[in-house]
């Protein structure tokens, strides 16, 4: 994204793409009010610049399907974050939807999203047992009242 500068009607692009990413052109163009071209060429030049790094497909659930389990996990690292076997385990742990290494008395902030409790306790099971994990303190999520991860 280095350089990437928005202007207004770019940010109104972003604004419509990120609230229907399937918009066609003509739709984008009308409610921005610019020709379909020019706004098929800044998309390709926000995607360029980095500025659109992708689209996604934000599943939906099927009618009795269960709703996901999100819970928070953070690491306590013996070693305090060296080498890089625990987070090469914890990529290969599906459910686990994002990791981020914290300032603080935690290492790793770990969210995961799972089918159900047990699942979560699994995962948590096998963290707590990775070599050069010292601690863990688990909060699972009660319900969730805002949720801005797709945008």
């Amino acid at each position: 994204m280095v350089g990437a500068r928005l202007d207004e009607i770019d940010r109104r692009i972003l604004a419509q793409l990120t609230e229907d990413a399937r918009a066609p052109l003509v739709t984008l163009a009308a409610r921005v009010h610019l020709s379909r071209n020019a706004v098929r060429q800044r998309i390709e030049r926000m995607e360029r610049d980095g500025v659109i790094a992708g689209y996604t497909v934000v599943r939906g659930r099927a009618e009795g399907e269960p709703h996901p389990v999100s819970a928070i996990v953070f690491v306590y690292r013996s070693d305090r974050m060296r080498g890089g076997q625990v987070l090469a385990e914890l990529a290969a742990i599906p459910e686990v939807v994002r990791c981020d290494v914290l300032a603080g008395q935690f290492d790793l902030l770990v969210t995961l999203q799972a089918d159900s409790m047990d699942r979560v306790g699994e995962i948590w099971e096998r963290i707590a047992a990775l070599p050069g994990v010292a601690d863990t303190v688990t909060s699972v999520a009660l319900t969730t009242v805002i949720d801005r991860t797709v945008a």
